[in-house]
């Protein structure tokens, strides 16, 4: 008993480290008339880095930015109509964000546009170790993972990188103001 209760708080930590479960959403590729799918590990996002150049500022701030990453993962649905996906189909993602140590700090919600961005933020206390954005529209359907210690400053830059879409960052910015 005493040492199951030992593993259990080393392995607890870990168990909970995981970056978000997006495979839920997988089932509306079949329905999407474009998908991007991007699953990038410390590893791949390690050697993407390396493409990157040390000569452009912009290019060697995203180089730093991806130090403290884990991973990033997208997945983005174009639907050639409205109706083709579910409210629910996001309730596994949700679900997941309801976790005490996810804040969201944007929540835009538009009745007649049906246009819907939620961006979480992961805080661990002295850092914020993760950030997910969750945005629905009507015939668009992108949720972003960004597992890691974030830079919100320098955050803006990965956008257009790594599979982020480039228009996220505009759509959080407009829906902020």
């Amino acid at each position: 008993m005493k040492h199951s209760l030992l593993l259990w708080l080393f392995i607890s930590p870990l168990a909970f480290a995981q970056p978000l479960k997006l495979d839920s959403l997988d089932k509306l590729a079949s329905k999407a008339t474009e998908t991007v799918k991007v699953t990038l590990d410390n590893k791949l996002l390690g050697l993407a880095a390396r493409f990157l150049s040390n000569d452009d500022p912009d290019e060697g701030q995203v180089k730093q930015l991806v130090k403290g990453l884990k991973g990033i993962y997208v997945r983005s649905f174009e639907f050639s109509n409205t109706g083709q996906y579910a409210d629910s189909d996001l309730d596994a993602i949700r679900k997941q964000l309801r976790d005490s140590s996810w804040k969201p700090i944007v929540e835009v919600h538009g009745k007649d546009e049906n246009d819907n961005t939620d961006v979480y933020i992961k805080d661990e206390g002295d850092h914020y170790a993760g950030m997910a954005i969750v945005s629905a529209e009507p015939k668009q359907l992108t949720v972003v993972h960004i597992d890691g210690v974030i830079d919100l400053d320098g955050l803006s830059k990965l956008a257009g990188n790594f599979g982020i879409p480039d228009d996220i960052r505009s759509k959080t910015e407009r829906k902020h103001k």
